[in-house]
């Protein structure tokens, strides 16, 4: 075991261990790992449109354009969130369709559940 960041330990075997409030997955790798290096280069930068949000609010702009860089905002995270299922679908769901049984059933379940939540947004 190794200490994250956080203080919480990790396995040395490169799998990766749940934190607290995490579901538990422990896979080698995910989906997401080869656009892995992509992904955090569009979440930083849909991190500098919230600041620029917060900046915006600071100078006290004009609602409407606020509001503008809301949704612009929205949208990205939403094009991010699609991403990263279609890589979960790719992989996760995927690879557990091949292994069969209830883990096929228990992937479909959670994929369902996660597009569920993307809609109530």
């Amino acid at each position: 075991m190794t200490t994250t960041e956080a203080g919480a330990t990790a396995p040395s075997d490169g799998t990766t261990a749940a934190l607290p409030g995490e579901t538990g997955h422990e896979h080698a790798t995910y989906g997401y790992h080869k656009q892995k290096d992509e992904h955090l280069k569009r979440l930083r930068r849909i991190e500098g449109q919230i600041r620029g949000l917060q900046r915006m609010v600071d100078e006290d702009t004009y609602c409407i354009d606020i509001l503008t860089q809301v949704s612009a905002s929205t949208k990205a995270l939403q094009s991010f969130a699609l991403q990263l299922l279609e890589e979960h679908l790719r992989h996760c769901v995927a690879d557990a369709a091949v292994k069969g049984g209830s883990e096929i059933d228990a992937k479909v379940e959670e994929a369902t559940k996660a597009i569920g939540r993307l809609l109530r947004t």
